[in-house]
């Protein structure tokens, strides 16, 4: 009997093998991004969010339920404090991948610790290569140092490196075969993303700013060939591939093409809620199943955390129902979903 197949594993009532977590370390970021946060953020307080070692139980416990990979995200994951501790932890569980999702700000910093950690792969968040128009839509960020944290990644000998840009129509779809260009000269993969209507934004119209991955399809083979690959990191991106380049190009399409039908992805939020789905409230809170103290020089006893994850799976739903007509379905805001 392989090692597989001694461990307990999470299906769903569709019969979905949820083998993907998004483990959310905060819900802080150095950047403001049009499509993800309000301009005057209220973030959690402190004693709010799950401690690091807690991060680090949920993230052992999936591991022991069958989960294969872990996606570390925030908000910007490398703003909180003492956050390689956490990294090193989930690092060392033996998982088939571990990432993060992060806007790159930092890597200048971490690429060396995190490639040293055991991070296999890093999804860092791209929009614009205009300075002025990376300002406009991240309110906050740095372009240069966005793309210094990209050659620090790739200098510290990360081969998993993908670019993720959400293209709004008015804002950034004049970038996207810049973008296509970018990725190829540095030899990385890029994912194309359709904006997500989570939350209330005062920004923009998401009606107006709606561009589909058919739309940015058709610019890209406005110049180039492309052909559609099986191959798959178990997230939600179908890719493809052009005849003169190793880059795969990815489609996030949460409307247009709707990718829950092999959904395999469960969301944990920093204040520990279980999030079953990334556009509906299906959730359960995991902090009670923390927070039960254990008898004085006695372990963590995690089965009753380990049971609610099991339990959970009833009630993970079949599919969400985006729509961009002005009614906002889910009220959090990205950052607070976890990425």
């Amino acid at each position: 009997m392989n090692q597989l197949a001694q461990k307990e594993i999470l299906v769903d009532n569709f019969g979905r093998r949820v083998n993907y977590v998004r483990l959310s370390v905060t819900d802080r970021c150095d950047f403001r991004c049009v499509y993800c946060m309000s301009e005057s953020m209220t973030f959690l307080p402190k004693e709010s969010i799950l401690s690091l070692e807690e991060i680090g139980r949920i993230a052992k416990v999936f591991s022991e339920l069958g989960v294969e990979k872990v996606r570390l995200t925030g908000g910007e994951p490398l703003v909180r404090r003492d956050v390689m501790q956490v990294i090193d932890y989930i690092g060392g569980l033996g998982l088939k991948d571990f990432a993060m999702t992060t806007n790159g700000s930092q890597l200048p910093r971490f690429a060396k610790d995190l490639k040293a950690s055991g991070l296999k792969r890093l999804n860092i968040s791209l929009d614009s290569l205009n300075p002025e128009k990376f300002k406009r839509i991240t309110r906050t960020g740095s372009l240069q140092q966005v793309l210094d944290g990209i050659d620090a990644a790739i200098n510290a000998g990360f081969k998993g490196i993908k670019l993720n840009a959400v293209i709004m129509k008015g804002r950034n779809e004049d970038e996207v075969l810049d973008l296509v260009e970018f990725a190829r000269h540095k030899k990385i993969d890029i994912s194309f993303i359709e904006e997500m209507p989570l939350g209330v934004v005062s920004d923009h119209e998401r009606g107006e700013t709606y561009c589909s991955s058919d739309e940015v399809r058709k610019i890209i083979t406005s110049r180039y060939s492309i052909k559609p690959v099986s191959s798959t990191t178990a997230g939600p991106s179908r890719y493809y591939q052009m005849p003169d380049s190793a880059i795969r190009l990815g489609f996030i399409s949460p409307h247009s093409h709707n990718f829950c039908g092999d959904c395999n992805r469960v969301r944990v939020t920093v204040e520990g809620r279980l999030l079953l789905c990334l556009g509906n409230e299906h959730s359960i809170d995991l902090r009670p199943y923390l927070r039960n103290p254990s008898p004085k020089g006695q372990p963590h006893n995690d089965q009753p955390l380990k049971q609610a994850i099991i339990d959970s799976m009833a009630i993970k739903p079949e599919r969400h129902h985006f729509t961009n007509d002005g009614e906002v379905q889910v009220v959090r805001m990205m950052n607070m979903t976890g990425g």
